[in-house]
């Protein structure tokens, strides 16, 4: 076992290696509460308080979090030998109904799909995803509730694995 943990710990070594250290973007008024946001590397997002012509920030946030945990979830089961064939992550936030409007609780649901891969895979991926690896989550309030549940090809849905 302790093993196991050795090889997938050396497997790991340089993910997110390249990583900039400080990170740039720029967000340029439109019209009305229309925004564009640009990455340093020149993606765009557009943001729209009306949310009638781009997301809302908070919109962005939620998928910034699935996105983050979906790369790690995708990165560690490939290094366990996993064959992954589909994941998609739903997510859903509560938020305080009273300014500031920040997210209370947080429930995401991975459906996987594939060959060669175990709960206890995706538990550890998940686990290590949640409590090391994804920036998103560890750069969010310190109270905020973020359940997570995963549907094995397509079987029931498993929470509660987590500490």
């Amino acid at each position: 076992m302790e093993k196991k943990k050795d090889e997938l710990k050396e497997s790991l070594k340089g993910y997110k290696k390249n990583i900039n250290p400080v990170m740039k973007g720029m967000l340029t008024w439109e019209r009305d509460l229309l925004f564009l946001g640009r990455t340093q590397r020149g993606y765009e997002i557009e943001f729209d308080g009306h949310i009638q012509w781009g997301c809302a920030p908070t919109e962005s946030l939620l998928l910034s979090l699935s996105g983050c945990m979906g790369i790690d979830v995708v990165m560690f089961l490939t290094k366990m030998k996993a064959a992954i064939s589909n994941l998609k992550i739903e997510i859903i936030g509560e938020r305080n109904p009273t300014p500031p409007q920040y997210y209370k609780a947080i429930e995401m649901i991975l459906h996987i799909s594939g060959e060669n891969i175990s709960a206890k895979q995706i538990e550890k991926a998940i686990a290590l995803s949640q409590k090391k690896y994804c920036s998103v989550y560890h750069s969010l309030r310190k109270d905020l509730k973020v359940n997570v549940k995963y549907i094995l090809n397509g079987g029931a849905a498993v929470e509660g694995f987590l500490e």
